[in-house]
């Protein structure tokens, strides 16, 4: 709760204004995320999905200036203090979207334009009648085939075993198949991080769709 209070007393500062300008304004009755038009630049683009606070694509778009990175949060306070980090640091190749996930990827995204999606950590929802609100099922795999470029990486990493073995499944039956790319977030995201230093493991897989398989 501090920390959701500190996220909106930020925002208010005069001085991390410039915040806004890294955060879409989800605006008006429709609308739709345009790359080329969001970045004012054609690069390869790489999306995260449920970023948190940010610590993973902060760091990713820091090193990588020649893509473009945006972060998707639906958590309103944290998607604006990861505005607020980004606009501190200086980073010009990011952008903050306030939006479900699966919004964005069935959705608001053109066909075959993202270069690599991270979906790390995704809430496993472990009890039984909670399962139909993970993140993961055919449908939302195949949006996700639909956005990638052919031979673009999704990248994921999860705590939870059964999970894990649930995600891989559904990725392979719609296509996709596993690569041996290390998967950056799985080492540098905040939960990666505070996991590894507990002790418990972490599964995570790269995969991508051939170009039949994604057609």
């Amino acid at each position: 709760m501090s920390r959701l209070r500190k996220g909106s007393r930020v925002w208010r500062d005069a001085e991390v204004s410039d915040a806004a300008r890294v955060q879409i304004a989800c605006a008006g009755p429709l609308f739709t995320i345009e790359p080329r038009a969001l970045f004012d630049r054609s690069a390869p683009l790489e999306i995260e999905l449920g970023a948190g606070r940010g610590d993973f694509i902060l760091e990713r778009a820091a090193a990588t200036p020649e893509r473009n990175f945006l972060a998707v949060e639906l958590a309103a306070t944290i998607a604006q203090l990861m505005a607020v980090r980004a606009a501190r640091s200086g980073i010009d190749n990011l952008k903050v979207v306030r939006m479900d996930a699966r919004t964005l990827v069935n959705l608001m995204l053109p066909e075959a334009s993202v270069d690599a999606f991270h979906i790390y950590f995704p809430d496993p929802w472990p009890k039984e009648r909670q399962v139909k609100h993970r993140l993961f099922t055919p449908w939302f795999a195949a949006s996700l085939k639909r956005r990638l470029r052919t031979h673009a990486p999704l990248f994921v990493a999860t705590d939870v075993a059964d999970y894990a073995h649930d995600i891989f499944a559904i990725l392979g039956e719609c296509g996709f198949a596993r690569t041996e790319i290390a998967v950056p977030g799985a080492e540098t995201t905040g939960f990666a991080r505070r996991f590894r230093a507990a002790g418990k493991p972490i599964y995570a897989g790269a995969f991508v769709a051939s170009a039949a398989a994604s057609r």
